[in-house]
């Protein structure tokens, strides 16, 4: 088979299945791993897929599922993640949640903190913190567009966003990529993540595994811009060592865990 035919197949494979295996794609077309990871990088640089580790995915996804449909995946991992970030938070603070199932987790490990203001663009993060939280906290929800996500985004989210100055923004995301940093598919929900991003003194990113090597179409920040990046220690060694040496600190947990250290 030429390189040319077995990239074209190559590429049919991504897009029928989502994504691609170096070490299989080897054992199926009789070459090296060598090989398909130079035809992986061929394709890579024209666009038509995204690397990852061990493999390729869809290039620039723009599928946005449900809010209900993500918030039944990978749930250990998001409930480790939200229990270690809740770490980070201390009474009084003036905090951004953004949306997310994540966050989401994260919201109902907030309810007892003394003297909270919390500010998010998130419909379930402002119903569990209304219904559950204390008479002392402070819940402001913008305004703006609903998203599949159960986002709010837009003009009226960004303009309430940008009259603000917080402690801390715990950022959920749709991927993570060395090259593209951190990204989603809803291009407005993106606009509104970056307003609080530069809101916020702090950034902390909480992102399972299962989100590295994703893209989605728009950028929100580079990785550099993170202080700190939440996961779950099912991400993969070579992933680890990456977001080590770009984020300012990357937290690691045990996904069958309370929420454990790096």
């Amino acid at each position: 088979m030429l390189a040319q035919q077995r990239q074209a197949a190559i590429l049919d494979r991504v897009r029928a299945t989502g994504g691609v295996r170096v070490g299989e794609l080897a054992v199926e077309f009789g070459v090296s791993d060598m090989t398909i990871r130079r035809d992986l990088d061929l394709l890579h640089e024209r666009g038509l897929l995204a690397k990852v580790h061990g493999g390729a995915t869809v290039a620039g996804s723009t599928d946005e599922p449900g809010f209900q449909a993500k918030s039944v995946r990978q749930q250990a991992e998001k409930a480790a993640i939200a229990t270690r970030a809740a770490r980070l938070v201390h009474p009084g603070a003036a905090i951004a949640l953004s949306a997310g199932t994540t966050t989401a987790e994260l919201a109902r490990r907030l309810v007892d903190v003394p003297s909270l203001t919390v500010v998010t663009n998130s419909l379930p993060v402002a119903d569990i913190l209304h219904d559950q939280g204390r008479d002392d906290q402070t819940v402001v929800l913008t305004g703006g567009v609903r998203t599949p996500s159960d986002a709010l985004v837009g003009p009226l989210a960004v303009a309430a966003v940008r009259s603000l100055h917080l402690d801390l923004l715990f950022l959920g995301v749709h991927g993570v990529t060395d090259r593209a940093g951190f990204t989603t598919p809803n291009l407005l929900e993106a606009e509104t993540n970056r307003a609080l991003v530069a809101a916020a003194d702090r950034l902390v990113v909480l992102a399972d595994h299962t989100k590295w090597g994703t893209v989605g179409l728009s950028a929100i920040a580079p990785l550099s811009d993170a202080h700190v990046l939440v996961t779950d220690d099912r991400l993969a060694p070579e992933a680890r060592r990456l977001l080590a040496d770009r984020v300012g600190e990357l937290l690691v947990v045990p996904a069958t865990g309370p929420g454990g250290l790096r």
